[in-house]
């Protein structure tokens, strides 16, 4: 008995993907659009439009078996963004590995700290940045005479201690 699938599940199992490839998940989107047409009959229409997600595979779950899942990271407008696709849905039209990077961890969830402190440190540097922006440095604050500082007059010298102690007692005889 031979089973159907629309899923190429060889092809899958062969394309070996690991922590540290840079995929491109290429994904049949369905949407649905409820309305009324001219016999106001509540009707649904379908439309499907494929979408690229392309990214960075923080980690692979389960192999090649057959709930396997695989998460793949990437930045959108700044803001990290990390999605899980099972290895064999037929949501999924293709998957193209990009880039192979050698990498010494099979979870790579230490990026996500990772690039959020690359995320501080930008920000950071921007903010010293928006401090010596164009508009003040092509309007130079007007020069004044700077106000000589007085100093306060020196402190006496302290008074050396005219106290005397006794220190040794008479020793009767």
């Amino acid at each position: 008995m031979k089973v159907m699938s629309p899923v190429n599940v060889e092809g899958r199992a062969k394309l070996g993907i690991r922590a540290g490839d840079t995929v491109r998940v290429i994904q049949k989107i369905v949407e649905l659009k409820k309305g009324r047409g001219t016999d106001k009959k509540e009707k649904v229409t379908k439309t499907a439009r494929t979408q690229a997600f392309e990214g960075l595979v923080l980690a692979v779950k389960h192999g090649t078996e057959p709930g396997a899942t695989f998460t793949v990271r990437t930045t959108l407008s700044g803001v990290g963004v990390e999605k899980i696709f099972p290895l064999y849905s037929p949501a999924i039209d293709s998957i193209e590995i990009v880039r192979r990077s050698k990498v010494r961890r099979a979870k790579l969830y230490f990026i996500r700290e990772k690039a959020a402190k690359e995320v501080k440190r930008q920000l950071r540097n921007a903010r010293q940045m928006n401090l010596e922006s164009d508009e003040t440095i092509a309007a130079p604050l007007p020069e004044t005479e700077p106000e000589p500082i007085s100093e306060p007059p020196p402190a006496p010298p302290p008074e050396p201690d005219t106290t005397i102690t006794e220190t040794q007692k008479p020793v009767a005889a």
